[in-house]
Order: structure tokens, then C-alpha cells, then sequence
């Protein structure tokens, strides 16, 4: 492959990634929306922001359906920030 096809696959890779990127921020803020709401029904009905059996079953969850490339540990990696950010949305 010559450095010109290379430069131009190189450039539509990044142009996904840019796509990619935007897809998930609107995701992230979707989930964050339901953060949100989950945390005034618990707030209403006096329950505990922090439930670690939840998160459990969460992380369990992503790492069944995990097909890869990324690893079980940066997929709980990932999403045990995504958690621990959003956690503040429902206080």
C-alpha cells in the first residue's frame, strides 16, 4: 500500500472514530438522563443511591455479551467510570 492510500485509510479511520465519538456522547448523555430520573424515584421513595449488588449484576452483564477486542478488564474498566462519574447525577 503506498503512503497516499495509507493517508487517505488513515484519514477515514479517524473520520469514524470522530463519528463513533459523537455516537457515544449522545449514548452517554442518554444514560445519563436515566441516571438522573432513577435517582429522584430513589430519592422519593428513600433509597440508597449505592447499590452495589446492581453494579454487580451490571459489569456481569457487559462482560457476557464482551465479544471483544477489548479485554474484560477494560470493559470493566470503562464502565466502572461511566458508573462512578454518572453516581453523582442522582444525589
Amino acid at each position: 500500500m503506498s503512503n497516499n492510500q495509507e493517508g487517505q485509510s488513515l484519514e477515514k479511520l479517524r473520520s469514524r472514530i470522530d463519528e463513533l465519538d459523537s455516537e457515544l456522547l449522545k449514548l452517554l448523555n442518554e444514560r445519563a438522563k436515566c441516571v438522573i430520573k432513577i435517582g429522584k424515584i430513589k430519592q422519593k421513595e428513600k433509597k440508597d443511591v449505592l447499590v452495589p449488588l446492581r453494579e454487580k449484576e451490571l459489569l456481569d452483564r457487559l462482560l457476557t455479551v464482551n465479544k471483544g477486542p477489548m479485554t474484560d478488564a477494560m470493559v470493566i474498566y470503562l464502565f466502572q467510570q461511566i458508573i462512578d462519574t454518572l453516581k453523582d447525577l442522582q444525589k
